[in-house]
C-alpha cells in the first residue's frame, strides 16, 4: 500500500488493535475525486480481508472537503451516473466493512466527506471540526448515500434542515443532533481508546 500512486491518496498505519487510514492530498483538502475514490476503494477492499477495526482520518484542517466541484461541473449525464455509482459503492464498502469503523474528524468535513463519516459506525470530532452539506447552495445534492444515512443518524427534521439550509455547523451542534458520538482533543487517540469497547 505504499506505491507512488497511493502516497497522495492515503497512508495506512497498523496499530496493535486496528488500522488507521489517513487521507492525503497535495493541497491537504482531501477532495474525493473519482480517481481518489477508486484508489481508496482498492485500499479498503484489501484492509477488509484483514478484518481488523479501521479508523479513517484526515489532517488537522480537513477530514475531507468532499467531492471536487470542478470535476462535478464537467460531468455529462452518463459520467454523472458513473460518478454517483462509484461514490455509492465506496461508501457501501465502508458501511459494510467486516470490522468496526470510526471516523476521527478534525477540521472541515463537508459534502462527500460527511457522507464518508456517516458510513462509519462511530464518529469522534475535535473542537475544530466543521460539518455541512453545502450542495443546495450550489444547486447540487449528494448522490453518495448521505440523503439516506443522515436522516437515519440525526432524524428527518435535522437532516432536512442541514440539506436545505446548506449551513455549516460546529462539533457541539453535531454532538447535540447525534451526528457525532463524542468530542475529543485528539480524535485519533480517542478512537483508539473507543476501539477497546468494540471488542
Amino acid at each position: 500500500m505504499s506505491s507512488p500512486s497511493e502516497i497522495e491518496t492515503c497512508e495506512v498505519l497498523r496499530q496493535d488493535q486496528c488500522s488507521i487510514l489517513r487521507l492525503l492530498s497535495n493541497d491537504g483538502q482531501n477532495r474525493l475525486t473519482l480517481d481518489r475514490i477508486r484508489r481508496l476503494s482498492l485500499v479498503v477492499r484489501e484492509l477488509a480481508t484483514e478484518k481488523r477495526p479501521l479508523i479513517i482520518t484526515g489532517n488537522q484542517r480537513f477530514f475531507s472537503s468532499g467531492a471536487d466541484l470542478n470535476e462535478i461541473t464537467s460531468l455529462n449525464s452518463s459520467k454523472a451516473l458513473q460518478f454517483a455509482r462509484t461514490g455509492q459503492q465506496f461508501m457501501t464498502l465502508i458501511a459494510e466493512f467486516p470490522a468496526p469503523t470510526i471516523a476521527a474528524i478534525s477540521g472541515y468535513c463537508m459534502g462527500g466527506g460527511l457522507d464518508l463519516a456517516l458510513s462509519c459506525r462511530w464518529r469522534v470530532a475535535s473542537r475544530s471540526a466543521v460539518f455541512g452539506h453545502r450542495g443546495a447552495a450550489l444547486g447540487l445534492i449528494t448522490g453518495w448515500g448521505g440523503t439516506q444515512r443522515l436522516p437515519k443518524t440525526v432524524g428527518f427534521p435535522s437532516a432536512l434542515s442541514a440539506f436545505v439550509q446548506a449551513e455549516k455547523f460546529n462539533s457541539d451542534s453535531a454532538l447535540a443532533m447525534g451526528l457525532v458520538h463524542e468530542i475529543a482533543a485528539d480524535p485519533v487517540a480517542a478512537s483508539l481508546m473507543r476501539m477497546q469497547s468494540f471488542k
